[in-house]
């Protein structure tokens, strides 16, 4: 079956064509008309349901393009005042409409006539806005929406000097692959001292935060905000005990092969001791792999990979560039991180990060590169609702094409054995990767049902769960000040709380999948493909299943999904 990468804007049916969101004046007609329609017939409420999507779709697109502007130019206070303008000024104008209009669909006495099909899920998501809606809240989600940016405007500023010239901490980042370890150390140590510098801002911030998202959770009758959030979430399908033992499994069955990873690179670097600075680098005379010189490079490579895997998947990342819906090279006043922000009216997505040269940066690329796909395959879906899929599955939609592209890595490496060293070292990213996701999930489901704690306490049961779920292989001696303040250098801690565990879970469904590729190229892109063509219209087990996955994050299946990439490790290492 082939796709198509060509992407048009959906017409306007409700809103005028030229209509651009600015004020609440001009938004408020087309509420008041959406709330004073009958709903009498199914032809009626499906019209109204249309109607409503593109008011959303339209507003929607309007605040992530005020969002995507303000990161690429933290700087620029005119891009800041504008976002923080929809959030003081508009969201709380439009969240009461939105649950007036929930409660109004719920009404129609038409509703069960809907097939359940295509619309139980998307019911479902309505019955928890209703749910969750506290007219008390509404300003408080306002203020949180403005903190939460602040995070983006404090790291966006935080730069290194390194043999006299200035980088961003991402830039600086590629400097501990060095072979010389006096350089690697010394970069290490002033990355950590820059972030320690604005520990007390960013210890005010996260407090703030952390008073308001608690307030929500009161206000709207539960115990913490953890509740609150899995429901907000939208996590039907598991609860904080079943993270709770995923936290579990992960020291059972991860470390050992964590460890196992570091004793083989504290070899390869012939060393008495591993130190933290030591854990990106090669031996002496083997240079750090640089698979692209710039932002235009990396674009070309990265159409030309996934090309190679499916012409569709490069297609999409080509139609954005025409689009200018790229911006991925790490400079100062440019908010940390990356992400690919579905733009719900034009159709295609933003994809935003921080490149500076490194492997990192084509798998944050290729990653990136998935919920870009995800976005595109969901674009036709009638509703806007429909898109919202369980940011599990959006999760395994980017992990699982870091996984398919390795076999197509040789479009960034022309050396076979940079190649082959690139594949090694993106395995060891899997497993690796697992203990820092237990640490910051634990850490959340800490913080959030013991919200009057003191900085002080927060610090030291960070430290405690981070010694907790690191490599016994590698010597933190003398860096403990730095350790107990690491966990601020996670921008999901502030700007989207409990995101997190998702990344686990998915991980365990990419792996699966590249399990089927193994087996079958052609059937698992195809699995892969038909999950994510279903966006939100099923619940989350039924999208694993689509994609031919177990839902299923026991200590079992890590088990077995830890062994097929450790077996594919070791091939890898020893070729």
């Amino acid at each position: 079956m082939s796709y198509s990468a060509t992407i048009e804007q959906r017409p306007r049916h409700f809103l005028p064509a030229p209509f651009v969101v600015s004020d609440w004046e001009s938004l408020a007609p087309y509420f008041a008309e959406l709330e004073r329609r009958s709903l009498d017939s199914v032809s009626e409420l499906e019209q109204w349901l249309r109607d409503a999507s593109e008011l959303e779709a339209v507003i929607s697109e309007d605040v992530c393009w005020r969002q995507i502007k303000m990161t690429c130019d933290t700087e620029n206070k005119a891009l800041e005042e504008s976002f923080n303008h929809f959030m003081l000024e508009l969201q709380p104008r439009i969240q009461p409409w939105s649950d007036k209009l929930n409660r109004k669909l719920l009404a129609s006495p038409c509703i069960d006539q809907l097939p359940a099909e295509q619309y139980a899920t998307f019911l479902r998501n309505i019955r928890k806005q209703i749910d969750l809606y506290r007219e008390s809240n509404v300003p408080i989600q306002a203020e949180i929406s403005v903190l939460q940016q602040q995070f983006g405007v404090i790291a966006g500023k935080m730069t290194v000097i390194v043999q006299g010239q200035e980088y961003t901490l991402q830039q600086a980042a590629k400097f501990l692959e060095d072979e010389d370890r006096n350089l690697r150390e010394q970069v290490y140590l002033q990355i950590a001292e820059r972030r320690y510098q604005d520990r007390e801002a960013l210890d005010g911030l996260f407090d703030q935060l952390l008073q308001k998202r608690n307030q929500l959770a009161l206000n709207a009758g539960m115990d913490n905000y953890r509740a609150y959030r899995f429901l907000e979430l939208g996590r039907f399908d598991y609860d904080h005990v079943m993270c709770e033992e995923f936290h579990l499994a992960v020291k059972e069955e991860v470390m050992p092969l964590v460890n196992e990873i570091y004793t083989k690179k504290k070899e390869r670097l012939q060393l008495t001791t591993l130190r933290p600075w030591d854990i990106e680098a090669e031996p002496a005379g083997t240079k750090p792999l640089r698979p692209f010189a710039d932002a235009t490079e990396l674009t070309q490579k990265s159409i030309a990979c996934l090309r190679r895997l499916h012409p569709f998947f490069g297609d999409c990342i080509a139609t954005m560039q025409r689009m200018q819906r790229l911006d991925l090279e790490s400079r100062k006043g440019k908010a940390p991180g990356g992400y690919n922000c579905p733009l719900a009216e034009t159709g295609a997505p933003f994809i935003f990060m921080n490149a500076a040269g490194t492997l990192d940066d084509v798998t944050t690329m290729v990653h990136e590169g998935g919920h870009a796909v995800h976005s595109f395959l969901t674009h036709l879906l009638a509703l806007n609702g429909f898109k919202e899929y369980p940011t599990e599955i959006a999760e395994v939609a980017s992990m699982s094409m870091e996984l398919f592209t390795m076999d197509y890595w040789d479009s960034f490496f022309s050396d076979a054995a940079e190649w082959q060293r690139a594949k090694e070292q993106q395995l060891e990213r899997v497993i690796t990767i697992f203990p820092w996701i237990a640490t910051i999930d634990k850490f959340q489901h800490w913080i959030y049902t013991h919200p009057q704690h003191s900085i002080e306490e927060r610090n030291q049961v960070w430290l405690s769960i981070l010694n907790e779920y690191s490599s016994s292989v590698i010597d933190f001696d003398g860096l403990e000040l730095y350790r107990s303040y690491q966990w601020q250098r996670q921008l999901h801690l502030f700007e989207v709380p409990f995101y997190y565990i998702e990344y686990g879970i998915a991980q365990l469904g990419a792996i699966g999948l590249w399990q089927q590729y193994h087996q079958d190229p052609a059937k698992a892109l195809q699995n892969y493909i038909s999950a994510l063509s279903l966006g939100g219209t099923k619940p989350l087990p039924e999208l694993f299943a689509a994609a031919g996955l177990p839902f299923d994050f026991s200590a079992g299946r890590i088990r077995t999904l830890m062994q097929f990439v450790q077996a594919s490790w070791k091939q890898a290492s020893q070729s």
